[in-house]
């Protein structure tokens, strides 16, 4: 690794672990490991004994995240963790008690170190399944597991037990392609998004169809610079393998920090600003190598392929009537969370509501995006029938859809005048199915204008703007301490990807996500996709599902 890219190398370990295991060696993972659960997916988190919901031991909240302290064993919520680890000598090190993850109170981080994985892991083996002789280990199940999943040794048309190999899959086993990926170090937005860029039907199709050629790739390397797109090829790879344990990106991430050097660091990052800034540089990389000197709008890149849109500007004079219109490219579209509940959505029975009662909802935020607006006296544009700055009118649309629909709500709110920032905790109540056909330029000029001209400019857009949802990210905690997981939809079943673990939900635990941005494909692909029965280069007969490990 350190051949390939001389100018990264692997983070330095923490000092206060270092420190602590030095002087405790290994006595407080042995005591956590007595109150390590394990929950029947495999999921792993301390419980405090004789107790039902964690408190905090200084403030007693019960809200958010808690981290044990390996010292002196006080449980804490994240500020007081902090303020502990200040006013207590050596009380640094610290246990995630929902995730059984190391954290250090003084560097603020999460910390990887092996020894710890390898308590709890232990925990995994300790634990024997029904069934299961006490001899056998959590692998040699797992293996036995799998054979049954695949069919090896057994005529499922003549089992006495008489159980289908779909039935086997489907209590067991996870589709192909979910695979969890570990956290290396505050690294959840990035996690997120990669969940996502692996279920979104036209990017996984354009990797696992070999269209990224990686000899082709390295002959045309001119720079030390690692490609970004053969970093995603081995991610698809490897995710696609059939390996059930979870993957480590980091090799990935070396190659964005490259192409991003002004986000190259170890702190929480901005989910949907990494997912721009990674699109922009796969666009950089193979846009200038298919394309040449050509605009975005004939680029053949896979990022704007799959997530090009064009959006449209009219900016109409209120002394004459006049319109002028620009077009601009856009991979996303960014919403602001509206409070009024849209026409589309009037007379559906929408139970969730905010504290202060009012209602925000997609179609809510696409009618404010659309919305003619005025704009202010001090943003007077020069009108050129008038040829004089005017008041105006300013109206957004959307001239063309991409095939995957990437839509952004802020969350986030910057003030520069009091010179603080803070984030919206609002419900989004948002739909599965989305018809975009409302929201198109066409659409918005038969509005404005009714019968009175022929021409529209309608194109593929009006035919292919029904979509479908695969995936959402969404984000919990505060501006500077949050946590971002993903959910994504195989076969209209969803899954939650936590980093390293895939959990099965329910419709209703994504309805009640706060989401931060949310991904719709075009639904021919999305019907397209749930036909296929295989998306991997697999050989005849290879299974589909495969166990993950901890699940099956």
């Amino acid at each position: 690794m350190l051949l390939r890219n001389p100018l990264y190398t692997n983070p330095e370990p923490c000092q206060h672990l270092a420190e602590y295991k030095l002087k405790h060696g290994f006595s407080g993972y042995k005591a956590i490991q007595k109150l390590l659960v394990s929950s029947p997916i495999g999921k792993t988190s301390v419980k405090k004994p004789n107790t039902k919901v964690p408190r905090c031991s200084f403030c007693n909240g019960c809200e958010g995240r808690f981290y044990l302290c390996l010292i002196c064993s006080s449980f804490s919520c994240l500020d007081h963790t902090i303020l502990h680890s200040q006013s207590e000598t050596g009380h640094a090190v610290f246990v995630d008690i929902e995730r059984a993850e190391l954290y250090c109170g003084v560097c603020c981080d999460q910390l990887y170190d092996p020894d710890f994985d390898q308590v709890v892991m232990s925990k995994h083996s300790m634990g024997v399944a029904s069934g299961a002789t006490g001899n056998e280990s959590i692998g040699q199940r797992l293996i036995k597991r799998r054979r049954l999943v695949s069919g090896v040794g057994l005529n499922f048309q003549k089992s006495k037990f008489g159980v289908s190999t779909k039935d086997v899959r489907a209590k067991s086993c996870y589709p192909m392609g979910l695979r969890g990926l570990n956290n290396l170090g505050s690294t959840c937005f990035m996690n997120s998004v990669l969940q996502v860029l692996l279920h979104a039907p036209p990017v996984r199709d354009y990797f696992l169809s070999g269209e990224h050629r990686l000899e082709a790739c390295h002959r045309r390397r001119t720079t030390d610079l690692m490609c970004l797109l053969c970093e995603v090829n081995a991610i698809f790879s490897a995710v696609y393998s059939g390996d059930q344990n979870p993957y480590t990106p980091a090799q990935f991430l070396y190659s964005w920090w490259q192409h991003s050097a002004n986000l190259a660091s170890y702190e929480q990052q901005d989910a949907h600003e990494f997912f721009i800034s990674m699109l922009d540089a796969i666009h950089e990389k193979e846009g200038k190598a298919r394309n040449g000197s050509k605009g975005n709008e004939d680029c053949q890149c896979i990022a704007h392929r799959v997530f090009y849109g064009l959006l449209r500007s009219d900016v109409t004079c209120m002394a004459c009537g006049f319109t002028s219109t620009t077009y601009d490219p856009c991979v996303d579209i960014s919403l602001n969370l509206d409070t009024s509940v849209s026409s589309t959505e009037k007379g559906k029975k929408l139970t969730k509501r905010n504290e202060d009662g009012s209602m925000s909802t997609l179609s809510g935020c696409l009618d404010l995006f659309t919305r003619p607006e005025k704009l202010g006296s001090d943003q007077k544009l020069y009108c050129q029938n008038c040829q004089e700055k005017q008041d105006s009118l300013k109206q957004m649309s959307i001239r063309k859809l991409p095939l995957v629909l990437s839509l952004h709500v802020k969350r986030f709110e910057h003030s520069f005048v009091k010179r603080s920032s803070r984030k919206i905790d609002r419900y989004l109540h948002f739909p599965f199915s989305l018809d975009m056909s409302p929201y198109l330029s066409s659409s918005i000029l038969r509005a404005r204008y009714g019968n009175r001209i022929y021409s529209f400019g309608a194109d593929e857009s009006d035919i292919f703007s029904e979509f479908e949802i695969f995936a959402v990210v969404t984000h919990s905690g505060t501006l500077e301490s949050g946590h971002y997981v993903s959910f994504v939809r195989i076969r209209n079943q969803w899954y939650k990807c936590d980093d390293a673990w895939i959990t099965e939900v329910d419709e209703a635990t994504v309805r009640a996500s706060q989401c931060y941005m949310i991904f719709y494909v075009q639904k021919t692909l999305y019907n397209k996709a749930n036909e296929d029965q295989s998306h991997a280069p697999n050989c005849p007969g290879r299974e589909l599902f495969f166990p993950i490990a901890g699940f099956c």
